[in-house]
């Protein structure tokens, strides 16, 4: 079979429920997973849901969006609520984790992956692009895991829920470890969430929290629409995807349901790559 009919067929979009039958691997847990209102926060939401989490949505627009994920994690057998914060925002942080708290009780599972992009070439790029960006999606970040990090820490482990004490999840990319001009400041803090990640899982490891990251390859997102919406668009993005399809967020959230189970109890400090080979350098692939 051609490229072109396997490039057709692989872009249909799939039914996010289509992939969600998953083990109730996560029965009992609670989780929140920021930007969840669409993209691969909804997968990620929608896959915990499937795994038997109660899920805080959280969204920073498009609220019914959000409320949408909610009533489809509800018919999946799990609880959800959605929860409004900016995640660069530390006190909208703390107010979304204090609603958490009131709902749930507790948070046994963060997801990290609120993300922008402000692109620009390197000489037109902003200081407030910059700080946008590195904003949202790495300092966001580092508020969310320091509120889940303090909860972990005052409750401990709760042997009839889970073996560790907590989990959290960074969404990073592969431009952790891929250079990518005229996207410095989204490099940058992709960069910088590989090494957050790890000086994290390195100091709370004795305390029995896990932290890994997902580094997402080319996945059919909104937020990178230009890159697979038409056939050349897509074509042109093979070339760099041995695995010759595009990723979809279920690619992802099936991931995420199990490095944050205790079937990856012993998985901490790791990024994850799921990413068709992305990083496999497949310019290399005939000798370079």
């Amino acid at each position: 079979m051609e490229n072109n009919s396997i490039n057709s067929k692989l872009q249909v979009t799939r039914s996010p429920a289509e992939s969600l039958v998953l083990p109730r691997w996560l029965e009992g847990q609670k989780a929140l997973v920021t930007g969840a209102n669409s993209g691969i926060g909804k997968a990620v939401a929608l896959a915990l849901g499937a795994a038997g989490a109660d899920v805080i949505v959280n969204y920073v627009s498009e609220k019914e969006a959000a409320l949408e994920v909610v009533e489809a994690i509800k018919a999946l057998g799990s609880q959800a609520h959605a929860v409004y914060a900016d995640v660069s925002n530390e006190e909208q942080i703390q107010a979304m984790f204090g609603e958490m708290f009131r709902l749930f009780g507790t948070i046994d599972i963060l997801v990290n992956n609120a993300g922008i992009q402000q692109d620009a070439p390197f000489h037109e790029l902003t200081l407030a692009q910059w700080n946008k960006v590195i904003g949202v999606n790495l300092t966001g970040q580092f508020l969310c895991s320091r509120e889940a990090v303090r909860e972990f820490k005052r409750r401990g482990i709760v042997p009839s829920v889970s073996c560790a004490a907590g989990k959290i999840l960074c969404i990073s990319s592969v431009h952790e470890v891929i250079p990518w001009g005229g996207h410095v400041n989204y490099a940058a803090s992709k960069g910088g969430v590989m090494l957050m990640m790890k000086s994290i899982a390195q100091e709370v490891a004795p305390l029995r929290i896990r932290v890994n990251s997902i580094a997402p390859g080319a996945v059919r997102t909104p937020i990178n629409t230009q890159a697979w919406n038409t056939p050349q668009a897509y074509s042109d993005l093979m070339h760099l995807v041995p695995y010759q399809r595009i990723g979809e967020p279920e690619d992802i959230g099936r991931a995420a349901a199990w490095i944050v189970s205790d079937y990856a109890d012993y998985v901490t400090g790791t990024t994850l790559f799921v990413d068709g080979g992305m990083t496999l350098y497949p310019g290399f692939a005939d000798g370079g």
